[in-house]
């Protein structure tokens, strides 16, 4: 089966968050993250269906030193996620990818809560924390 076919039969998946998905991230320039590698869908459900560009987080070997990381989130292989090895989305390396000329296969889906930690990583990296404020005065 050359490259292209398991494109095509990636494709006939329908592209959700919190998946996971094989992807090609060649070529990568500088300090980027490249070479084909698992990442997880971090986009909303509703751009997945609609467009081709989708982002993603990669993930990467698991390490002590990429583990004390506050961005990176621990992932454990299981049969739902469709990883082999202990890993870590590194949310620092989120990109933008159009998945027709990417996307090589899809391996799983993560569990909720391991998103929920993602979530918050991608919060502290584009500084997306929510504070209450106090009431505005009315005026007079």
């Amino acid at each position: 089966m050359d490259g292209r076919s398991v494109i095509r039969v990636a494709n006939m998946n329908t592209l959700k968050r919190g998946m996971v998905i094989d992807v090609n991230l060649d070529p990568a320039k500088g300090s980027e993250t490249g070479k084909i590698r698992p990442c997880v869908i971090v986009t909303n459900d509703t751009y997945n269906a609609r467009v081709p560009i989708i982002q993603v987080v990669p993930l990467t070997a698991w390490s002590l030193k990429k583990a004390g990381i506050i961005t990176n989130v621990e992932i454990v292989p299981s049969t739902n996620n469709g990883l082999t090895k202990k890993s870590v989305a590194d949310c620092l390396q989120t990109r933008p990818i159009d998945h027709r000329a990417r996307l090589v296969k899809v391996r799983g889906e993560l569990e909720d809560g391991i998103m929920g930690k993602i979530d918050d990583a991608l919060k502290i990296v584009f500084d997306l924390f929510c504070f209450e404020t106090a009431p505005r005065a009315s005026p007079r």
